[in-house]
C-alpha cells in the first residue's frame, strides 16, 4: 500500500485521533525490537524488555504512539510489501497486554538503489527525510512541536528534528557513521526505552 513518492501506512491498526495531539514517534528496528535485518517473520519478532511498560506510560500521559520505519527490503526485492502487514500485527499483539498498542504504523518501502522499479526512487519519506512524520501529523492532527522522535540512529534524529519534534537517541551501538549536520543533534541521548520515557515525561 505504499504510494509512489510517499509512505505507506497500515490501516488495520490505525485509529482515528482527535487533534491537535502530542505524539511519540518510534523507530522500529533497534529501538522497539531487536534488529534482525530484513526480517518479516512474525515468529522472530520480540520486544525489548522495557518496551511494553515504557510505551504504556507515555500513552497514559496522553501521547499518541506512532511507529515510523524504513523498509528498504521492499525496494531491494527481499520481501513483498504485503509481508509487512504480519509484522505490524505481531508488534501490536505484543504490546496490547501492556495497554500500549500503537495508534498507527507508517513505513517507507523505497530506496534509490532498489532493484524493484516501482520502489526504486529517492523519496520524501525515507528517514532522514521527515515525510512519514509529516503525513502522520496531517492525517491525525498531531502537534509536532510538542511531539518526540525516538530512534537508535542519527537518521531517526534528523527526521524528527526536521519535522519540528524533539528527539531522543537510544544509543545501543547501532549508529556507525555519526555524521554531523544541522538537524542531527538529539535533544537527549539515553541507553534504554525506560530512560527515553523518563526524559519525555520529565520534559512534557
Amino acid at each position: 500500500m505504499g504510494r509512489a513518492g510517499g509512505p505507506g501506512r497500515h490501516p488495520a491498526v490505525d485509529q482515528v485521533m482527535g487533534g491537535p495531539r502530542k505524539a511519540v514517534f518510534w523507530d522500529k528496528d533497534g529501538t522497539l525490537i531487536p534488529d534482525l535485518p530484513y526480517n518479516v517473520d512474525p515468529a522472530l519478532i520480540t520486544l525489548f524488555p522495557d518496551a511494553g511498560d515504557g510505551l504504556r506510560r507515555v500513552k497514559q500521559a496522553g501521547y499518541a504512539l506512532v511507529v515510523v520505519s524504513n523498509q528498504a527490503g521492499v525496494a531491494r526485492g527481499l520481501f513483498p510489501e504485503k509481508a509487512l502487514s504480519a509484522v505490524w500485527h505481531r508488534i501490536t499483539e505484543l504490546l496490547i497486554p501492556f495497554g500500549a498498542a500503537p495508534d498507527a504504523f507508517y513505513y517507507c518501502p523505497h530506496h534509490p538503489d532498489g532493484s524493484v522499479a516501482a520502489y526504486q526512487q529517492a523519496c520524501s519519506c525515507r528517514k532522514p527525510e521527515p515525510g512519514m512524520l509529516l503525513q502522520a501529523a496531517q492525517e491525525h492532527g498531531l502537534d509536532l512541536g510538542t511531539s518526540w522522535m525516538v530512534g537508535d540512529i542519527i537518521n531517526d534524529i534528523e527526521a524528527g528534528n526536521r519535522a519540528g519534534c524533539r528527539s531522543i537517541l537510544i544509543d545501543r551501538g547501532n549508529e556507525t557513521e555519526w555524521l554531523t549536520g544541522p538537524y542531527r543533534q538529539p535533544t537527549g541521548t539515553v541507553h534504554s526505552i525506560q530512560e527515553a520515557v523518563e526524559l519525555i515525561l520529565d520534559n512534557g
